[in-house]
């Protein structure tokens, strides 16, 4: 999920949408965390230690496309990844909250989500 694709530079629709479809559970995931918000899953192709994807479940494809109406949604998010960071163990020793938009920024699936990445130190630029 993590790895870039030529249909990240289209726009998805809800019916299309490969998050969306992991929400409604027509496709398999490793699930750590939902509820009738937010679901959150280990990302296929994972960066480091613990990677987990954290998705609104209403699809909103992009950063760019939020308006005030989805502040609630956005909130829930960032609380839900802080959870997960919990959870997963990297909380206490640190860990990454990252929302990539756009084909640039190598954003692979056009549904928001947030990256928690953590388990090792990480540097940056990351490579």
């Amino acid at each position: 999920m993590a790895t870039p694709s030529m249909e990240s530079t289209k726009s998805a629709t809800a019916t299309d949408c490969l998050f969306c479809k992991i929400v409604a559970k027509q496709l398999p995931a490793s699930v750590v965390y939902e509820d009738g918000t937010v679901t959150a899953f280990r990302d296929i192709s994972p960066q480091l230690p613990v990677h987990v994807l954290v998705v609104p479940n209403e699809h909103v494809a992009t950063t760019a496309e939020l308006e005030p109406r989805h502040d609630a949604l956005v909130g829930a998010v960032l609380r839900a990844a802080a959870l997960v960071a919990r959870n997963e163990g990297v909380a206490a020793s640190g860990y990454r909250i990252v929302v990539n938009t756009g084909a640039d920024a190598l954003n692979s699936v056009p549904h928001l989500h947030a990256h928690v990445l953590g388990g090792r130190r990480m540097g940056w630029p990351p490579g």
